[in-house]
């Protein structure tokens, strides 16, 4: 028997069907957007990302990378931007997205927060977050640590993004990568090579019914109370 729920709008509430979310599969490579966290000219961060992306493109990916320099801080200007708007622009083409950032003073980067704090839950009817997959990387100067990667994932959830399982602390940074900026052979690579690989797994397998995944009753029924309030007011004035 099922039972009764008098605090729900029953035309609203739809049970999860299994037929929905077997999508024909788009064939385009998964588009991923990689930030990072740090403007220093010798930036682990940014290396970090740099290998990240490698793999990336390895595993079939097509990747964007997005220079932070330049970027304002977040409420300092408007935000047309131009940083701002690539900003934007990139987190709208992506369909998965990648966030490494240092640890500072046991927290994520304030260049790591800015771009994440530029970047709208939604731009009108168009959210440059919601459905999207999500990889979280840090890089610390001592001991391994999680603060920052934690921190990322609380900020994942909040831009109701899908933040995979796996993740990646790479500590004391300074002895990982070569003069060149390439990260040397260590279970940390390995780390780093197992998390790009979860990360292009669970795009594939969300990206088509990411609208369905994220459609929710509580949206429904706003939006149902709003267009009742909409007709009932264009009724009162005829």
């Amino acid at each position: 028997m099922i039972p009764a729920l008098p605090n729900v709008a029953a035309d609203l509430l739809q049970a999860p069907e299994s037929d929905k979310l077997r999508k024909t599969a788009s064939t385009h490579r998964p588009r991923i957007l990689l930030l990072y966290g740090s403007l220093r000219e010798r930036s682990y961060s940014r290396f970090l990302t740099l290998e990240a992306e490698r793999l990336l493109q390895h595993f079939g990916a097509e990747t964007r990378v997005f220079d932070p320099h330049g970027l304002p801080l977040p409420d300092a200007t408007a935000a047309d931007h131009p940083k701002v708007q690539e900003l934007r622009e990139l987190a709208l083409w992506s369909e998965g997205q990648v966030w490494t950032s240092p640890e500072r003073h046991g927290a994520m980067s304030a260049v790591m927060k800015a771009q994440i704090d530029w970047i709208p839950l939604s731009v009108g009817a168009v959210r440059p977050t919601q459905g999207r997959t999500l990889a979280v990387m840090q890089v610390s100067g001592g001991s391994q640590s999680f603060n920052a990667v934690n921190q990322l994932r609380v900020l994942g959830r909040w831009m109701r993004m899908i933040t995979i399982p796996n993740q990646s602390s790479v500590a004391k940074a300074f002895q990982e990568f070569d003069e060149a900026g390439r990260m040397r052979p260590s279970s940390y690579y390995d780390r780093v090579v197992d998390v790009m690989e979860e990360l292009v797994k669970f795009t594939l397998l969300t990206r088509d019914v990411s609208p369905y995944l994220t459609d929710r009753y509580s949206e429904r029924k706003e939006a149902a109370e709003a267009l009742e309030a909409r007709l009932s007011l264009a009724a009162a004035v005829r």
